[in-house]
């Protein structure tokens, strides 16, 4: 066995530790043909248990595409490793297509990945500097620095790169030891991309004058990583202290700290969701626009596919939802009724809020976003529908999510929060009591 051989089993040793269920994001290219070759030889020799799977992303950029998932698959059968692919569409209207295709190929990823299996992935030296120089780039703070870390907590699960220490040349050096073959993606060589023309044009000059320029880099991208889990260690009882059970954010806290730790605090409020770290703009509009807006107003601000919003003096990261106002429903009672948005379903029950029944003529259906002044029961006065949703504590983004009874033109009730007066049960009339389900749909 080759130096370079040791080295990397060593490695792989240390990084895998007890586990024995591995998928390897294998695209056919050098690193990944290195990594999957390492760990079937790791596997023949030392531990026949090992369970190898190899995943290939199928993202339809390249005329190419389907030749490589044949070659993959020729490679996996040679290795007797199991073998599947998968296509991806790729939108790269908000991102780019770097930072799509990426973003795509981890969400299969993390969607494939069975239980007490670890992901395996195969970025190199050469990566991880070309990172921290995108990341330098982006004006990004430690965290961003920080790159990629060679373990990581990933979809319940880990992420290892093993050959994160080990320079492209290295590799290359394995690959023709062990003869192996692999793809050269032509789209490589384009430069329009920025991690191509990082890769093509500015890493080859600073390796030309500092020829252990990555290595360097890797140190500070360590030094940063290091820094922020000494913060995370820092901040920890902190931020515990500030976020409730449902994962909102006590806001008057932050009020009396610091810009800096409230930045770092708010940071890792938004990392506690699995959100991607925030600009230091978005962090002063956050607080600024949101946090400290006007008593009476209903802020938000867009992060990704989430709005955060303030609601009784908290922060709330609230997933984008689909708008429901203009939907109406026809139910018929003998039935059960889904509901949209993965909202739940209805059905008449022996539990649930009671209404009277409708009379024959009346249609029943079910609306959403109630607004206007109404008389419930329990109330002596009619009050605006606003003022409603706040005597019960009905978050703003909630309201139109609430499903509204009505038969014809008139609102019978609010399910499971009140009954207006036009739906209050007479003595000797028929009682419906609706049960909500709130149960997301699957």
């Amino acid at each position: 066995m080759t130096n370079i051989d040791e080295r990397l089993f060593v490695t792989l040793a240390k990084q895998l530790g007890e586990h024995k269920k591995i998928l390897v994001g294998f695209s056919g290219g050098l690193d990944s043909s290195v990594l999957l070759h390492l760990l079937v030889n790791w596997r023949n020799r030392y531990n026949q248990d090992i369970q190898l799977r190899a995943i290939h992303i199928h993202h339809g950029l390249n005329i190419k595409a389907d030749q490589w998932v044949k070659h993959c698959q020729q490679i996996c059968d040679d290795w007797q490793v199991e073998f599947f692919f998968e296509k991806v569409t790729i939108d790269a209207r908000q991102k780019g297509i770097e930072a799509a295709a990426r973003d795509a190929r981890y969400q299969v990823f993390k969607r494939e990945l069975q239980k007490d299996e670890i992901l395996v992935t195969a970025q190199h030296l050469d990566d991880q500097a070309e990172t921290f120089l995108l990341a330098l780039k982006r004006g990004s703070g430690p965290a961003g620095l920080a790159s990629m870390p060679s373990i990581a907590g990933f979809a319940e699960t880990l992420l290892l790169r093993p050959l994160l220490g080990y320079s492209r040349n290295e590799l290359e050096i394995y690959a023709s030891e062990h003869g192996l073959n692999w793809i050269e993606d032509d789209s490589n060589q384009n430069d329009r991309y920025d991690r191509n023309f990082l890769r093509l044009h500015i890493m080859p000059l600073l390796n030309q004058r500092w020829p252990h320029f990555p290595q360097s880099v890797a140190r500070s991208a360590n030094l940063c990583g290091e820094q922020e889990q000494l913060l995370d260690e820092l901040l920890n009882e902190s931020l515990k202290k500030l976020i409730a059970e449902d994962g909102a954010l006590a806001i008057s806290p932050l009020d009396g700290y610091s810009e800096a730790k409230r930045n770092a605090l708010l940071r890792r409020w938004l990392g506690y969701h699995g959100m991607k770290m925030p600009s230091r703009e978005q962090l002063h509009r956050l607080w600024y626009e949101v946090a400290l807006a006007r008593t009476d107003a209903e802020p938000r601000l867009q992060f990704g596919q989430h709005d955060v919003r303030r609601y009784k003096q908290k922060l709330w990261l609230v997933p984008q939802l689909q708008p429901l106002r203009d939907i109406v429903l026809e139910w018929d009672i003998c039935n059960t009724l889904i509901l949209p948005d993965s909202l739940g379903k209805l059905n008449i029950s022996d539990c649930g809020i009671k209404v009277r029944a409708p009379i024959d003529n009346e249609r029943v259906t079910i609306r959403f976003g109630v607004q206007g002044m109404m008389s419930i029961v329990g109330r002596q006065h009619s009050r605006h529908s606003k003022k409603l949703w706040q005597e019960f504590g009905v978050a703003p983004w909630l309201r139109e999510r609430i499903p509204l009874l009505y038969y014809n033109e008139q609102l019978m009730s609010a399910l499971g929060i009140f009954v207006t007066k036009e739906g209050e049960v007479a003595e000797g009339q028929a009682i419906l009591t609706i049960h909500w389900n709130k149960t997301l749909l699957e």
